[in-house]
């Protein structure tokens, strides 16, 4: 039977799904039983590398190599060839991206043969305002892509196979404003679906309004971070008897998926040292100093993106910074997150209000929220208050637009 192939290569997550001719689209297992699989790859010292859950774990075992999580935001930012040293010898990422995309195409050909053609889900923007640079990106994926074996490549745009796949349990048209919020990126459109629009070849003229901004979970991660965890490290504690800060920058990369392996390197590793003489909280910087020394980076990443999503659920969570650093064990309200959440939040309603503006209308008849960082109650909360009493939906957080995107294969190439 033909199947029809969508891949979405997510920040934080991605999938692989088919449709046939005919039915609902189906992600594919990529890990075990799971339909998700993290983008994240470890390239260890030695030995073969290992991608998801499995990545993260040799990490966490210790096993000695590099683990490369935010993979996506190295597209379109002029990273995508920078080379990053792993045992011995410089890696770009362009190969690491394709390792990680052929470790896909390799979920995809165990399940099922011949498939050539694929749809990929892109963001609206790669980066902000750069037309140039987006394009660069789109191109560079599309040439991994290519490299793997994938002959006809075609892109949507993420929001927009959300919107298809919403489409699919709808019984009337409706104007459904789509916020699909992802790892790097936070995308909106509002879309006209109907049972009979779903038929049409093309669906152009039922995208009323769309946009997108270089914004997304990692983002809530970072903040998170820089405001609980880092001040335990030095952040905003000075040097000299008060004459300056200790450089925001270290910080920055720590609190920042893609760039905490630059802090590995042996130079950034001395640069970090040098600044225990001067430092007027020695006992900060020595917590600071073992985290880089030790690449203990990542996993004070994934105890910060533990705690945020705990914070979904709860008033406040612990994290757990003893094993990493040798410091305390804060606890992290939520009502502090929300609050260095606000300026995020503020680009994303005004995002919003932009789409909405472009269509002429302020109401949709539903707002459908997916991806996997649209579960925080401050975004719903933020949601409500500019679009009162306008109903919000939602779906598979991690699986809405990996399913569209299997739909939107089969209309291109059925």
């Amino acid at each position: 039977m033909t199947a029809f192939c969508g891949i979405d290569f997510g920040t934080s997550n991605s999938t692989v799904s088919l449709a046939g001719p005919t039915g609902p689209a189906r992600l594919i297992a990529l890990e075990g039983g799971h339909l998700t699989l993290p983008s994240a790859v470890f390239w260890p010292e030695d030995g073969a590398l290992s991608f998801g859950r499995a990545a993260i774990a040799d990490y966490v075992e210790g096993e000695e190599g590099r683990l490369m999580r935010g993979l996506k935001s190295t597209l379109g930012l002029g990273l995508i060839d920078e080379r990053t040293a792993i045992g011995g010898r410089g890696v770009t990422f362009r190969e690491v991206l394709s390792r990680f995309i052929g470790h896909l195409r390799a979920c995809l050909d165990a399940q099922a043969t011949g498939v050539t053609k694929v749809v990929l889900g892109r963001p609206v923007h790669f980066v902000d305002d750069d037309p140039a640079a987006d394009a660069a990106a789109e191109a560079a994926l599309a040439a991994i892509a290519r490299a793997v074996g994938f002959t006809e490549i075609a892109f949507q745009f993420e929001p927009i196979a959300a919107a298809l796949r919403y489409e699919e349990g709808i019984a009337a048209e409706e104007l459904v404003l789509i916020v699909d919020i992802g790892g790097g990126t936070s995308d909106v459109s509002l879309v006209r679906v109907s049972p009979e629009r779903a038929r049409a070849a093309d669906r152009s003229a039922d995208i009323l309004g769309n946009g997108g901004i270089r914004l997304g979970g990692t983002d809530f991660d970072r903040s998170l971070s820089l405001a609980e965890v880092m001040p335990h490290l030095g952040h905003g504690s000075t040097l000299l008897a008060g004459k300056t800060l200790i450089p925001n920058h270290y910080f920055l990369d720590l609190a920042t998926w893609h760039r905490i392996n630059s802090l590995y390197a042996p130079r950034k590793v001395a640069e970090v040292r040098s600044l225990l003489p001067d430092a007027d909280r020695p006992d900060l910087v020595e917590r600071l100093v073992r985290v880089v020394e030790t690449r203990a980076g990542h996993a004070l990443a994934m105890e910060v993106e533990a705690a945020k999503i705990a914070l979904s659920g709860a008033e406040a969570a612990r994290l757990m910074l003893t094993p990493i650093c040798g410091g305390p064990n804060p606890m992290a309200a939520r009502a502090r997150f929300e609050a260095v959440l606000q300026p995020a939040l503020a680009r994303i309603a005004a995002l919003m209000d932009e789409v909405l503006a472009q269509a002429g209308t302020r109401q949709p008849g539903t707002v459908f929220l997916t991806g996997g960082s649209s579960d925080l109650p401050a975004l719903r909360a933020m949601v409500a208050g500019l679009l009162p009493g306008v109903a919000i939906a939602t779906g598979d957080m991690l699986g809405s637009v990996g399913a569209g995107l299997a739909l939107e294969a089969r209309r291109r190439f059925a």
